[in-house]
């Protein structure tokens, strides 16, 4: 399944569904949300906050990597080569944004100075990986996702680059380290998680008990617990695996779709819901929720990270960055 077939089999599932709104309420507040918006056409997918202050985004329509200045709004963009289409994005310990580059089938780096490009192509054997998401280890090296069956790991210190077969076939998507420093992805065509051994690169497959439930993002908390937002269920789900146990909720509403996944550093789970339009925060202490509603229709937030104080969304159907402000700024 190449990503255009996959894209307009999700789109018809969306449009299916009639969005309704969701009240938030003030838990914890106060929160804030602002907009930034970016050229038209851009396409954000996946966004992190660099050290620095500045934000990092994909522009999957356009081929770009692109840096805000949360401050006064500006941003830059930096085109990552020809018939590009950047899906994840991370910040590496040099500093610098790694990106799942599926266009070019490769892992780009974008030089935080310069703004140099390197890409780092996989095998001509994995010709169309549909690259996902990635995340860097406790030693440094960068894991990656295929949708089309595959993950990865490359050496940024010596550009070695390792794919691998999922265990299962189609379906790698969302990528996660714990606190740890173990690996964990989700598969959404084949609706589990697998851990990945660090030293052999093999992975094991952890079945989530809903059935058919689409894992389709992961994330760490602080316990090393892996919370993953379920596509198809709607529901949001959390694996210890000190213990092996499993628990779900599901979000608010008739037929959601939770989309990202982000644990705060709080350990407040934040996710995104196509079918409310919404980004939905839950706390597992009160087992409570409460949704934030974008200002405009199908804003389609894809993917969630952030910072002490600071929730980050790309919302791909309207060509803007969120942000929800946590807490009051400095």
């Amino acid at each position: 399944m190449n990503r255009r077939q996959f894209l307009a089999s999700t789109t018809a599932a969306i449009l299916a569904i009639t969005a309704r709104p969701l009240v938030a309420s003030a838990q914890d507040g106060p929160f804030r949300t602002r907009y930034f918006s970016l050229d038209q056409g851009t396409g954000p997918h996946d966004v992190t906050p660099a050290p620095d202050g500045s934000v990092w985004f994909t522009g999957q329509r356009n081929g770009t990597l692109g840096r805000l200045n949360p401050r006064d709004g500006s941003f830059r963009l930096v085109d990552l080569g020809k018939r590009a289409s950047p899906h994840g994005v991370t910040i590496g310990p040099d500093g610098a944004p790694w990106i799942t580059e599926g266009g070019q089938n490769a892992i780009a780096r974008v030089d935080p100075g310069d703004l140099k490009v390197t890409l780092f192509r996989l095998p001509e054997k994995f010709a169309y990986a549909n690259l996902n998401t990635g995340v860097f280890d406790k030693q440094g090296t960068y894991w990656f996702t295929g949708l089309s069956g595959y993950y990865g790991r490359l050496d940024p210190k010596s550009g070695e680059l390792k794919v691998f077969e999922a265990p299962r076939g189609v379906g790698p998507y969302g990528i996660t380290v714990t606190p740890d420093g173990d690996i964990w992805y989700a598969s959404l065509a084949g609706s589990h998680i697998a851990r990945i051994d660090l030293a052999t690169g093999n992975a094991s497959v952890v079945q989530p008990p809903t059935p058919h439930q689409g894992a389709r993002r992961v994330w760490s908390d602080s316990r090393g617990r892996i919370w993953v937002s379920e596509w198809n269920s709607g529901n949001v789900s959390v694996h210890d695996p000190a213990d092996g146990s499993w628990k779900a909720w599901k979000l608010p509403g008739k037929s959601p779709r939770s989309y990202a996944v982000y644990v705060d550093d709080k350990d407040k789970v934040w996710l995104t819901d196509f079918s409310a339009n919404a980004i939905v925060r839950f706390d597992p202490v009160s087992e409570n929720f409460n949704a934030f509603p974008s200002d405009r229709p199908g804003a389609n937030v894809r993917q969630l990270d952030g910072r002490p104080g600071e929730i980050w969304g790309c919302e791909s159907g309207q060509d803007r960055l969120v942000l929800i402000q946590t807490a009051a700024p400095a």
